[in-house]
This record gives C-alpha cells, sequence and structure tokens, in this order.
C-alpha cells in the first residue's frame, strides 16, 4: 500500500513533469494576482492534478493550497494537505530552472509529510516527522561537527535588504523560491536563510526537511506557523521566517538581521 509519504514524492514528481512541458514551450498566459505575485495557466494545472490525486487517495482529508484557500476552520482533530503547486513562479515564467512543487501534510496541527521536488534540477527533497530529511534518497544531516562548504551563503528573499539590515559574514544569494531557499541550508550550500513575507504553503513542507535535517527553525518576528489555528486568515497572513544550520548560528544571525523601520 502507497503511504502518504509515498504519494507526495510521487505526485509531486509526476506534476514536475507537466510542469517541464509548460516551462519548455513558454509563452505561458501569466498574470498579476491581487498580493502582486505571479500566476500561470501552469500553477493552475498543477493545482488541479493533485487535487484530484489527494480526492483518490485521500478523499476524507482536508487541503489547503496557494491556488485554492478552501474555506475551512482547522483544527487539531483534521488531516489538512498543504500545498503549492508551483513554488517558484517568477522563475518559471522567465525561463530560469529553480521552481519546484511543494506538498506537505499536517496532522494535530505540525507538519508530518513533506515532498518537494524541483524537476529541472533533479532534486526531489523528502521528510517524514522523527525519521529524518532525505534528498533524493540521501539522508541529510547538519549539526555542529557538519564543515561548511567553502563558498556557503546567506539566503534570502527580494524583500530582505529593502526592509532589513542584514550583517552576516556570508554572500547573500536571492534564489526567487523560498522552498529552494530552505533545502539549499539542507543541502549544506546555504549557512542562514531569511524569508521576510512567506506564506503557510511556502513553509510547510521545507520547515519539515530544514528540522528533520538537524537544522535550526523559527519565527522570526513571534508570529508562529505551527499549530495551524481556525482564527487566522491564510491567503494573508504571513510568517516572517530565520533557518540557520544550527541553533548557536540561528541565535547570532537573528541578532544580525534587523529591520530598518523598527519603532
Amino acid at each position: 500500500m502507497e503511504t502518504p509519504l509515498d504519494f507526495a514524492a510521487q505526485t509531486a514528481m509526476r506534476v514536475g513533469k507537466v510542469l517541464q512541458d509548460y516551462f519548455r514551450q513558454g509563452a505561458l498566459n501569466a498574470r498579476l494576482k491581487s498580493d502582486h505575485s505571479v500566476i500561470t495557466e501552469a500553477d493552475l494545472a498543477a493545482d488541479r492534478i493533485i487535487e484530484i490525486a489527494l480526492n483518490e487517495s485521500f478523499p476524507q482529508e482536508l487541503r489547503l493550497s496557494e491556488e485554492q484557500k478552501l474555506n475551512f476552520r482547522p483544527d487539531a482533530e483534521q488531516v489538512i494537505w498543504i500545498i503549492d503547486p508551483l513554488d517558484g513562479t517568477t522563475n518559471f515564467s522567465l525561463g530560469l530552472p529553480i521552481w519546484g512543487i511543494s506538498i506537505a501534510r499536517v496532522s494535530h496541527g505540525f507538519s508530518d509529510i513533506a515532498a518537494i521536488y524541483f524537476p529541472m534540477l533533479e532534486e526531489l527533497y523528502t521528510a517524514q516527522r522523527g525519521r529524518g530529511a532525505y534528498m533524493n534518497g540521501e539522508r541529510l544531516v547538519l549539526s555542529e561537527a557538519t564543515r561548511p562548504k567553502p563558498a556557503s551563503f546567506f539566503s534570502c528573499c527580494s524583500r530582505t535588504f529593502r526592509n532589513y539590515q542584514v550583517s552576516l559574514p556570508y554572500k547573500a544569494r536571492i534564489l526567487g523560491s523560498a522552498a529552494y531557499s530552505f533545502c539549499t541550508l539542507c543541502s549544506g550550500a546555504a549557512r542562514v536563510v531569511f524569508d521576510a513575507t512567506p506564506k503557510i504553503w511556502d513553509i510547510a513542507g521545507a520547515w519539515l526537511i530544514v528540522e528533520e535535517s538537524g537544522g535550526a527553525i523559527e519565527s522570526y518576528d513571534g508570529i508562529q506557523p505551527f499549530p495551524l489555528r481556525p482564527e487566522i486568515d491564510y491567503e494573508k497572513q504571513v510568517f516572517t521566517t530565520l533557518a540557520a544550520s544550527t541553533p548557536d548560528l540561528l541565535s547570532r544571525a537573528r541578532q544580525n538581521i534587523r529591520p530598518k523601520h523598527a519603532k
């Protein structure tokens, strides 16, 4: 019988093949959503494939997607799949290869299954709570003893330097995909990751992958993404997130990322 993790991974890879076809065709119909993020016909097609797959395999479980914000009030007893059918849509629409599909399952308010697939890079990141994180089947392990790569970097979003004063001893990289930024931490390429405005579907899978790889991740401003709560409008709420390869580095990074316009 297919496990939830197998389902998430296989579905993400199946959607990845469809998105690759869209990507190679180019000339996508793209528009801006109300929050000024980009959406294309490929986002909607990918979302529909995942919706059908969930209805077939887990018909009793709820779904929260970036492209279809279903109206429900999550409680501790509900299992909810949180989907970003195309993370990095702007990259995708511009012909840049850093984009992927994120599928996460939330149980008892917290992510317990995650699969994030980056088709053009052929990288599949998976995690199950208590059972570790993997990239293409190889265990990801971060610890104090992990030797950083010679050119380790600080990964952040495009809003970071506009709104924050950053003083870190690493070169900065803006990759255009929140999920991929956090995954680069787990693979050892990035040492610190900061995203100022991610939504729950941007981080639901990546958060678990960071935790299960041994990295440190937390809310930057105290607004916690987990457990899911019924009073939150997830379409509007952002969860400013900071992650690092070790808890000590996370603490030092927090001290060196400061809002420019703090009251």
